[in-house]
């Protein structure tokens, strides 16, 4: 599909489902993730409106996918309604204008309501601009997964349930099909079979809350992005995800590099109502760890054909989750 083709295209979808006449204005391609293209835009829809598209990057072929369903992973319409219910419960997600079907001849995606500000954790962590937000920050993650962990099941019914021994044992397929057995990994996946909870509450999941998933401005996160990874289990996991080493981007406090996990508990405890216990969320936080080295294996062994060099070249870094995983266990942060 050319340049011109694909935007001639974008502008007949966006008149047909949000408002004509749909002309484009300023398309530009912008980085985004390992599953998805992302793009941003502005469309004449009455008036002039900032958009943002994005759409499903990976390849559809005639060969059954070996490790399909193994993990949570929503396709893009699942992905578009799971926002919708976000927003629904008050959460600050992407509000969803449209979502693509095969007549618009662009492939799966939807097209999002475009909000302005921060994504470089970097910059977030270290620049003068967001010593107000970092402030705020840990305290607005607590009161924010509290309320996508309200979302009702009823509403998200394409949600898989997974239960932890199912996410670890997820991992393990995962490793055993990339053929790579490192002693290291191998011992991480019997600790985390040997230790995960046991019936834990079940809620909407977000999966992958972190940094680098919020757009953040002077008054801290505006809007929580990339929800393709939501499943229905333990809520106590996206606490923990956020407190990943590897999602801390060098900073130096647990909570995302800017925040205590005292904080964040607290904060979740009130608006949620829910006692946190810090062991659990310790639990997922290790796993956590095994789970991104696994994760930098995919990436790494992918190839350049379907990932670009720069994200093949993660997979060099799988020692490093590793290293954060056992210094963890052995009660060093």
């Amino acid at each position: 599909m050319t340049a011109d083709n694909f935007a001639d295209k974008l502008q007949l979808a966006v008149a047909r489902h949000i408002g004509p006449p749909g002309a484009i204005h300023d398309l530009q391609r912008l980085t985004g993730g390992a599953n998805k293209t992302t793009w941003s835009f502005d469309a004449d829809v009455a008036d002039r409106q900032r958009f943002i598209l994005q759409m499903s990057s990976i390849a559809i072929t005639d060969e059954p996918d070996p490790l399909a369903g193994v993990s949570p992973h929503l396709t893009a319409e699942e992905d578009a309604a799971f926002m919708q219910a976000a927003v629904k419960v008050g959460v600050p997600a992407p509000r969803v204008r449209a979502i693509l079907d095969p007549s618009d001849g662009l492939g799966a995606g939807y097209v999002t309501e475009r909000v302005d500000g921060e994504t470089l954790a970097g910059r977030i962590l270290r620049d003068d601009r967001y010593a107000n937000a970092r402030k705020l920050m840990t305290k607005q993650c607590g009161e924010i997964l509290a309320t996508i962990h309200t979302i009702p099941l009823a509403d998200a019914p394409f949600l898989k349930r997974f239960d932890p021994g199912q996410l670890v044992a997820a991992q393990r397929k995962i490793l055993a099909y990339r053929g790579l057995h490192l002693p290291a990994l191998e011992w991480g996946l019997r600790w985390a079979a040997e230790n995960a909870p046991k019936n834990p509450r079940v809620t909407a999941v977000h999966g992958d809350f972190r940094l680098g998933n919020f757009i953040v401005g002077e008054e801290g996160i505006r809007l929580l992005l990339d929800w393709e990874i939501g499943q229905a289990g333990d809520p106590m996991q996206d606490l923990a995800w956020v407190c990943v080493k590897t999602w801390r981007f060098g900073g130096p406090k647990p909570v995302g590099g800017f925040g205590a996990r005292e904080e964040l508990f607290a904060a979740y405890e009130h608006a949620s109502g829910h006692r946190v216990d810090p062991a659990q969320v310790r639990f997922w936080e290790a796993f956590g760890s095994v789970k991104w080295a696994v994760g930098c294996l995919g990436l790494g062994t992918r190839g350049v054909e379907e990932m670009n060099v720069e994200r093949c070249a993660i997979g060099r870094r799988i020692e490093e989750p590793l290293w954060d995983f056992y210094n963890l266990i052995e009660g060093r942060d």
